[in-house]
């Protein structure tokens, strides 16, 4: 087991141990596929699939389980909802709405539709990462088709006012996508509420396994339509083909159910956490800034600028001790400044100084990660 505090649940979590007990089965006893259905083993891995499908429509305040599509993760869904969006519904109009900082999936994916004709809008943010609902209203264009404006940043942890983009999205009949991989267990996610049409989310991030998430796609009012992005066999009607994960579908279903169970007292639990560590680190060091919104964040976010500390170096002396990230953790192959905290208004100095801290459920029990940084921080800045 690796040693030393985990502090980077945004990039992912560990596996809850009763939600790996009951994916076990499903691995060896139930191990049939969910498309043979013309036996009995068969016909048990389907059950448990729509069971979980069943679970989670629930969560999300579905019209219809048959509205959850099982995908490989948040990056599958968020390709399957753009490209599969732009190419059904380009006859329409050409235009995407996005922000600069979305996730990479996204962006990259929109920078690739760009090559089929897309012409993306990328809001601002402002110094806290919020987009500016009058600047959404006054980008749409009559050939607009698409907005895809991700629930709650990975790195800052800012939330954005998603059930008024609906609204808005709604009333120009314009399609509403939403990344909600690092906000599912800790927000609301009920998908007319926020008027939603395409929703992807990622098992990995609320303590269930690898290499499953999801995508909702809306049924009704209106009927969501999608050109199909990989094809072979037509699982999952047609959206998604491939055989099911099953093992970790009914994984990511039993995670969800255990995350809305716990969601509003780890919230405050994980609040609690986050600002006492601030605070206490703020007060050893004064000059310390947070970057994202003071309030309209994810509880389990904190992202702090160290000045006179350089984040890698601070990795590099508390390594075995604490890991935590130095930006997002999706795009450490790419060696380049962290396109969020740039759009934030940082420069170079600060993106560099910057730390990110993500807390999980297990953090409640350490006692020492502020003294641990506190005594890290010293020592770089003494040399």
């Amino acid at each position: 087991m690796s040693e030393g505090i985990y502090l980077d649940h945004h990039a992912t979590t560990p596996l809850d141990e009763g939600v790996l007990e009951k994916m076990l089965p499903y691995f060896t006893i139930e191990f049939g596929n969910a498309s043979s259905i013309d036996h009995v083993h068969g016909n048990a891995a389907k059950q448990a699939v729509e069971d979980a499908r069943s679970k989670i429509a629930h969560i999300l305040g579905c019209r219809k389980t048959s509205e959850i599509i099982f995908t490989s993760g948040a990056t599958e869904s968020n390709n399957i909802a753009l490209i599969g969006a732009f190419r059904k519904y380009k006859d329409r109009g050409n235009h995407i709405i996005s922000t600069a900082i979305e996730h990479p999936s996204v962006l990259d994916t929109l920078e690739y539709l760009k090559q089929e004709g897309a012409d993306v809008t990328l809001l601002p943010v402002n110094q806290y990462g919020q987009i500016s609902l009058q600047r959404l209203e006054e980008e749409i264009k009559e050939n607009t088709i698409l907005i895809s404006v991700m629930f709650a940043n990975n790195e800052v942890g800012t939330i954005q006012p998603i059930s008024e983009i609906g609204k808005i999205a709604k009333a120009r009949k314009i399609l509403f996508h939403c990344d909600a991989a690092q906000a599912a267990s800790y927000e609301s996610i009920k998908v007319d509420e926020l008027g939603v049409d395409l929703l992807s989310l990622s098992s990995h991030k609320f303590y269930g396994p690898k290499g499953v998430g999801g995508v909702y796609i809306r049924s009704f009012s209106p009927m969501v339509r999608l050109t199909t992005v990989i094809h072979g066999g037509g699982h999952e009607r047609g959206f998604r083909s491939g055989t099911l994960n099953v093992p970790g579908i009914v994984g990511m279903a039993e995670a969800l159910v255990l995350a809305e169970q716990l969601k509003y007292t780890e919230k405050e639990k994980l609040r609690k956490l986050r600002d006492s560590i601030y605070i206490e680190l703020k007060d050893a060091f004064p000059d310390i800034k947070l970057n994202g919104h003071p309030e309209k964040r994810l509880v389990h976010n904190l992202n702090i600028i160290i000045p006179g500390v350089e984040a890698k170096a601070l990795m590099h002396k508390l390594k075995g001790k604490l890991s935590f990230s130095a930006g997002s953790a999706c795009s450490t192959v790419k060696a380049k400044s962290s396109h969020v905290l740039q759009a934030l208004g940082l420069d170079e100095e600060e993106i560099y100084q910057t730390i990110r801290i993500g807390f999980g459920r297990h953090n409640l029990l350490d006692t020492n990660i502020s003294s641990t940084l506190i005594t890290g921080i010293k020592e770089i800045k003494r040399k």
